[in-house]
């Protein structure tokens, strides 16, 4: 099969040829049919975070394909199935977090694409347990970006407890705003959208938005000041500026909910005591949703509720790719066909 593989973190990804994996005890076999391109990949592939993968590995955890085998013991899942392989690629299911549904945060998680090889390829083998089948009704051009765009999205929408009337500033608009700006809205929110690049605010505007704000040629948090301040801003830049202008943009009893993840030459983000105590200010980390939170998010698209903003390009194209989303030159979510 051909596959993406990062074998130094100071180069670019390798297409070439691996043999197809057998899948193990309690595993299935996988062809891939799309799999997303997030921020995320482009971290590992780079190393910019402190836990770092280990080379050579396959990035990739928005994947979405056919079940062609299934493993010793597996009887969840069955040849021909469709299958979302999300960024949960295994949890212990015993500790604390998973027996109290937050499986998410377990100790002992595997991570598709980072800790265990990705969809960036022709072929992957999964958790049998772990992946999430994928409605007739969802296009796999679609689930593929719902299956970590979506669900994170999703998750940070939940976790804010946001209610019907608030105010929500989404920071960052792309593979993962455009989908946050949707959620917000099926609650209710009053969505304001925060970008750079008046395509991507246009976008966000046709989208649901119902105000937007360029923090390029304007400040953003005097702007969103002057719409009342935010009730629950979500951060999904990788800049600790951006999480700074959004804590600063919120009311009295305001939501920060940070998702985005900087790289670690960034730097931390400031937190300002005074402002935090006084307004009453929480502070959320919000990261992908569970099983459950993917299958709602399925669910939801299948009826219409979602749109996905996608651009597709060819396995081959990987590199180009990742250049594109650095410069920001993407609408959205890029997805990769084999």
């Amino acid at each position: 099969m051909r596959a993406a593989v990062v074998h130094q973190f100071t180069e670019p990804l390798s297409v070439e040829e691996r043999p197809v994996p057998d899948p193990g005890p309690g595993q299935v076999l996988v062809r891939i049919e799309a799999s997303g391109l997030c921020h995320t990949d482009i971290h590992a592939a780079h190393g910019d975070w402190p836990v770092k993968p280990v080379p050579p590995f396959v990035p990739g955890h928005e994947g979405v394909g056919t079940i062609e085998a299934v493993g010793p013991g597996v009887t969840v899942r069955s040849v021909g199935e469709r299958v979302a392989l999300p960024w949960l690629g295994h949890a212990c299911g015993r500790c604390d977090h998973c027996v109290g549904g937050w499986e998410t945060l377990c100790e002992q998680q595997q991570n598709t694409g980072y800790s265990i090889d990705g969809c960036f390829a022709e072929y992957a083998v999964a958790d049998a347990a772990y992946v999430v089948p994928v409605p007739d009704a969802v296009p796999s051009i679609d689930a593929a970006p719902l299956t970590c765009a979506g669900v994170t999205t999703y998750k940070a929408v939940k976790v804010a407890g946001v209610t019907p009337g608030e105010r929500v500033a989404v920071y960052g608009i792309g593979g993962l705003g455009h989908l946050a700006v949707q959620y917000a809205r099926l609650v209710g929110a009053v969505v304001i959208a925060v970008d750079v690049d008046d395509a991507k605010l246009e976008m966000a505007r046709e989208l649901g938005a119902d105000h937007v704000v360029n923090a390029r040629t304007s400040d953003p948090v005097a702007a969103v000041e002057a719409l009342g301040g935010a009730d629950v801003a979500i951060v999904l830049a990788v800049f600790p500026t951006v999480f700074e202008q959004a804590m600063a943009s919120l009311r009295r009893r305001g939501r920060l909910v940070c998702v985005g993840l900087p790289p670690e030459t960034e730097g931390p983000m400031a937190l300002p005591i005074f402002p935090t105590v006084l307004k009453g200010i929480s502070v959320i980390g919000s990261i992908v949703g569970t099983r459950q939170d993917l299958a709602e998010v399925f669910d939801l698209h299948a009826r219409g509720r979602t749109r996905v903003i996608t651009e597709t390009r060819k396995l081959d194209e990987v590199n180009e790719a990742v250049t594109d989303v650095l410069a920001g030159r993407t609408p959205a979510r890029i997805v990769l066909a084999p």
